[in-house]
């Protein structure tokens, strides 16, 4: 089976988070399961270095403003197809902005095009390759499942995965004229979106099936609270949802083999993480002790509860543990954190910026990652600490509370358990789950058995390429010749 999947992001060519590990990691996946993925992505300048020999598969004498090409290639052992198109895609910055992070004024005109070029590509645009099925990914690939829709390929099944409902695409209703669509797009059934253009909304009403990655984001979604004003058509839709946990790369991901440790373990023995907890004390400037280091790898913005973590630093350290921080998001998140490790010297650690590395080091090294989202789709940095045994503390929401077991006394006498909950949003909750896994690590065989069952845990994308694998084969038995 022939699956076109369309994304603005792909591990590990260009990522800004967890959908580029998704689009990169679940092709190799699949294919075990007899499913062939090309994925089309934006020739951003990084991707176009990636690969010399050009000879477009299709090209464009005009799209959004100016010549475009399709190329087929395979990088880092991917099959992609590259839109290169330097008017929307040759750019200094980020997939989305600018250096200075501000949002570039045409993403609708750039996220158009790929979508076009997707819908173009699902109708046949390329000899003797047309897919069975089309896999969008999120906003930015949703439109792709309009231009089908409204379009030649009207007939050719199609899946949106959301990955966070909280970025929709949303545009005034100016730029509809610009996509090319018919009129008749621009209506409640369409694009049209609280009087503007939806590009999320587009696809979530034109998909034959939506996933989102976990099983409770998936419920959530369907409420007001966490719908984001599209709960209502999500409902209309809630025979087509699906919620397909998220897996992670174990190969990329495997402290027995990860070079970006100073030392590597198993479950087996887990000496290892020791001299990692060295390496991260000398890399953030804490204090040696034995007690537990706590550590944040997030963007750090009010999605993630980063103010809630702020609000109880000196909290945490008041108990004896230490707190090490790398991320990046909002100015005044990222001044609060770097003012409470100026306070507490030795104790916070914080780096700005964002660093695949550390991240590694900080997985093998400290005792628990920490998670207070108020909302998490499906989390991926908790699933990481499963794999190294960096004890995930989450918040009980979305796919977070799917992933991690609880470490309640029952749990933890029957020897299951593989992290803490804690109450979304709330400050004394989250305090209590701190003083609970401080107790726990104090209790040397306790702890190493939490780490061991987690590690134990399959965080592979085995079963979710499954299921993947098995919504393809039943939308493609419904195509429309």
């Amino acid at each position: 089976m022939q699956v076109l999947a369309v994304a603005s992001e792909i591990y590990p060519l260009v990522k800004t988070g967890g959908l580029a590990d998704v689009v990169g990691a679940l092709p190799p996946a699949l294919k075990p399961q007899g499913i062939e993925v090309k994925t089309l992505v934006p020739g951003y300048p990084v991707i176009m270095k990636a690969f010399r020999k050009r000879k477009p598969a299709h090209s464009y004498a005009e799209l959004q403003g100016g010549k475009a090409a399709v190329h087929a290639a395979t990088i880092a052992g991917l099959d992609l197809l590259v839109l290169e198109a330097p008017h929307l895609f040759d750019r200094v910055g980020g997939p989305y902005g600018d250096a200075g992070g501000v949002d570039w004024a045409d993403n609708w005109r750039r996220f158009a095009a790929l979508g076009k070029v997707g819908a173009d590509l699902a109708a046949g645009a390329i000899e003797n390759y047309r897919p069975d099925v089309v896999h969008a990914h999120d906003w930015q690939a949703a439109m792709t499942l309009a231009y089908m829709r409204f379009g030649e390929a009207v007939g050719v099944p199609s899946v949106l995965t959301v990955h966070n409902l909280a970025f929709q695409g949303q545009f005034g209703a100016a730029v509809f004229a610009g996509l090319g669509l018919p009129p008749r797009a621009m209506a409640l059934d369409g694009v049209e979106y609280y009087g503007g253009v939806g590009f999320l909304k587009a696809g979530v009403q034109a998909a034959w099936a939506l996933t989102t990655v976990s099983p409770t984001y998936a419920q959530e979604i369907r409420t007001p609270l966490f719908g984001m004003g599209l709960d209502g058509l999500i409902n209309m839709r809630a025979t087509d949802l699906h919620g397909i946990v998220n897996g992670i790369d174990t190969d990329v991901w495997n402290p027995e083999t990860d070079d970006r440790l100073a030392a590597r373990y198993s479950a087996k023995s887990l000496k290892g993480r020791l001299v990692n907890k060295r390496a991260v004390e000398d890399r953030f400037g804490l204090d040696k002790d034995d007690g537990p280091i706590y550590c944040v790898i997030s963007r750090l913005t009010w999605q993630k509860g980063m103010d809630l973590l702020s609000s109880i630093v000196d909290r945490i350290v008041a108990t004896g543990a230490r707190l090490a921080v790398l991320g990046s998001g909002d100015a005044g998140l990222e001044g609060a954190l770097l003012a409470a490790a100026s306070r507490h010297r030795g104790r916070i650690g914080v780096v700005i910026g964002y660093d695949e590395g550390l991240s590694h080091l900080m997985q093998g090294g400290c005792d628990a990652i920490v998670i207070p989202s108020r909302f998490e789709p499906c989390g991926l940095t908790q699933l990481y600490g499963l794999r190294y045994g960096c004890v995930p503390l989450v918040a009980r929401t979305g796919g977070l509370a799917d992933t991690v077991i609880d470490a309640n006394e029952a749990a933890v006498t029957a020897g299951v358990a593989t992290g803490f909950h804690f109450a979304a949003e709330s400050a004394d909750a989250f305090m209590y789950a701190i003083q609970k896994a401080n107790m726990l690590h104090a209790d040397s065989p306790k702890w190493a058995s939490l780490q061991r069952q987690g590690m134990k845990a399959d965080v592979s994308w085995n079963n979710s390429a499954a299921k993947y694998a098995a919504l393809y084969r039943s939308l493609a038995s419904r195509k429309v010749a």
